[in-house]
């Protein structure tokens, strides 16, 4: 396995910012949102993998090069991936976190705009007649 660095093709299509707010489209936007932070959530979670086995790879090899007497300045450097290793791991796993959190809240949200206006969607939807917009009694 390469510990390289490589993008890769991602299936989310980001959600388009264009203003459209009729309920179909936030539910579509909010589920296509979800989606891109769940794929999110699973490759941070791979690469949090990555980078543990990294860091245990990096402390052998750092015992090693102390088992075989080098010279002290390369224990330490080694060492110090090591410790580098380690604080991205800390970095990544609380981006994970967030990741999640945010799907969590996420998928609530499409559930409560679904809850509080997917009943009124039906009805503006199935009448012949044009009903008025939101807000329109406000004034």
């Amino acid at each position: 396995m390469s510990s390289e660095l490589a993008p890769r093709p991602s299936g989310a299509v980001p959600a388009p910012a264009d203003g459209d707010n009729r309920y179909k489209a936030v539910q579509a936007k909010l589920k296509t949102l979800g989606r891109a932070l769940d794929d999110a959530g699973l490759g941070l979670e791979e690469l949090l993998r990555s980078v543990r086995r990294n860091t245990k790879r990096a402390e052998d090899a750092a015992r090693d090069v102390a088992n075989a007497e080098l010279d002290p300045k390369f224990v330490e450097l080694t060492d110090n991936v090591g410790v580098a290793l380690g604080g991205a791991g800390v970095q990544v796993k609380k981006l994970h976190d967030t990741a999640q959190e945010t799907a969590d809240l996420t998928h609530q949200t499409k559930r409560t705009h679904s809850k509080l206006y997917g009943a009124l969607d039906d009805i503006r939807s199935n009448r012949r007649e044009r009903t008025p917009k939101p807000g329109f009694f406000n004034h």
